[in-house]
């Protein structure tokens, strides 16, 4: 009956296992296989050429540009978007009328497609009739318009803004969440002890809340760092390669220099960097938890 039971549950595994190893191990094995080849679409015979690829990007200064490009990005816009988002889940947990209706339009900005992010910020940041120089010109600032995705100074920074005016939102919510659900019990006998509110923030919530915003972080800088999409369709790596990320730098390489091996060893690097993250985030919540 026990080696019946056994076989069973293994049975019922065997679909979710079969389904991993096609959508992710396989795809992650066969980029490796390809990051140590010499692939082009424009040619059809292969080559096995070991570690060249990962040697030429140790001498390729755009693959280096690209690389602090996506950590200044990954830094900024997540610091901005757990710092932003939790003084909006402080503002959502208090207890005033109509505070449901607010948590729902919290959402509204997380909810819209990038791609209409993009076009609504790029239609704000166009020099004639978009709110940022149409606000500066209200100002007495009228010099400072521009096109603000068209300079190189101020086009990351836009793309930051974006991340962080999408994803907020989402921080919120998580973290006003697990604010939920600490006990009363601890704040009222903070407050009887003589803790003040700073105090039953940093002693109590913050702790408490502890699991949960790591694991946000970890999500949106996989997220960040990865993202593709805010980039190339808000200025596509420049100008003058002044927001190329490793995402784009990935597509370039792939489907304009067809160069599909080098492409997948840039793919490799980003791959262990973030494993490499995602571990160490991991030690510290176990680290935590056992002090």
């Amino acid at each position: 009956m026990g080696l019946s039971a056994t076989r069973s549950r293994i049975l019922l595994v065997v679909p979710s296992l079969i389904f991993v190893g096609v959508l992710i191990l396989y795809p992650i094995l066969d980029g490796f296989r390809l990051s140590l080849t010499d692939t082009s679409l424009m040619m059809p015979s292969v080559s096995f050429v070991g570690l060249r690829n990962f040697i030429s990007l140790l001498h390729d200064d755009i693959f280096w540009l690209s690389l602090g490009h996506s950590s200044l990005l990954t830094a900024a816009a997540v610091i901005l978007q757990y710092l932003l988002g939790l003084g909006l889940a402080i503002a959502l947990n208090q207890r005033v009328p109509g505070i449901g209706f607010f948590r729902s339009l919290a959402m509204v900005t997380w909810v819209i497609p990038i791609a209409a992010t993009v076009v609504l910020f790029k239609w704000m940041a166009t020099p004639d009739y978009g709110f940022f120089n149409i606000l500066l010109t209200k100002l007495g600032l009228a010099s400072y318009t521009r096109y603000w995705f068209g300079s190189i100074t101020w086009a990351m920074p836009m793309i930051i803004l974006m991340h962080v005016w999408r994803n907020v939102p989402f921080y919120a919510i998580a973290l006003l969440a697990a604010m939920k659900s600490i006990p009363k019990e601890l704040y009222e006998a903070a407050e009887v002890d003589g803790a003040g509110s700073l105090q039953r923030f940093w002693f109590i919530t913050l702790p408490a809340i502890r699991y949960t915003s790591v694991i946000m972080i970890v999500l949106h800088v996989i997220f960040t760092f990865n993202n593709f999409d805010f980039v190339y369709l808000s200025t596509g790596g420049g100008p003058v390669r002044a927001t190329e990320v490793l995402p784009t730098y990935v597509y370039q390489q792939s489907w304009m220099y067809y160069a599909l091996g080098y492409s997948a060893s840039i793919g490799v690097i980003m791959m262990f960097l973030l494993i490499i993250f995602t571990i160490a985030s991991l030690y510290y919540i176990e680290g935590r938890e056992r002090s």
